[in-house]
């Protein structure tokens, strides 16, 4: 769909239409949903972020600026809505932790936590989640979706000089793979 189709859709999604609503979703759920994967913590979670991201696209559609490329402005709805995502499942932990202090009895992991923690899809990936949530961020969207500094700086609306930083420092992280803990990266989601 060329640029053009896609506005006149996003165009008619502004009035509340279900067709319109339809089209744009066949456009972009693939896009949205292995963004979402690659940035959230739980990968079981991938759905209801997407969720999440759909009902704010809907919200938001009209503040839509068709001067700017579509997907910028998308990423950074599913930027937004994944970190959010993010920040909440570790406020529970925390209070989750709190409570298992508080209790008596120590609860065996389940076999779905015992086999979530044991889900990998290949070592990169691993080391990439393994990045406090600012530098995967910039990852993703580097290597993920090829967005430029440019794309980067105006999807998290950040000065281009912190996307390349982040970006530097992520691959050196990387490289060195001296690669915050999950709860040490978990920790800088802000």
């Amino acid at each position: 769909m060329t640029d053009e189709e896609l506005h006149s859709w996003l165009k008619e999604l502004t009035t509340g239409s279900e067709k319109a609503f339809e089209v744009v979703y066949e456009e972009i759920h693939h896009h949205v949903y292995r963004t979402i994967y690659f940035l959230v913590n739980n990968k079981q979670d991938t759905n209801d972020v997407a969720n999440e991201v759909y009902i704010q696209l809907i919200k938001s559609i009209a503040k839509y600026d068709q001067t700017k490329t579509f997907y910028s402005w998308l990423n950074g709805l599913i930027v937004k809505q994944t970190a959010n995502w993010n920040r909440k499942l570790w406020r529970k932990f925390n209070l989750d932790k709190k409570n298992q202090l508080f209790s008596i009895e120590e609860h065996p992991r389940s076999i779905e936590e015992t086999m979530l923690t044991n889900e990998t899809n290949s070592q990169l990936l691993q080391h990439v989640n393994r990045l406090p949530y600012k530098l995967k961020v910039v990852i993703v969207l580097r290597y993920f979706h090829d967005n430029s500094f440019e794309e980067i700086a105006n999807t998290l609306n950040i000065p281009i000089g912190t996307a390349k930083s982040r970006h530097h420092h992520a691959l050196k992280n990387l490289r060195n793979k001296k690669l915050p803990t999950e709860s040490e990266a978990s920790l800088h989601v802000h």
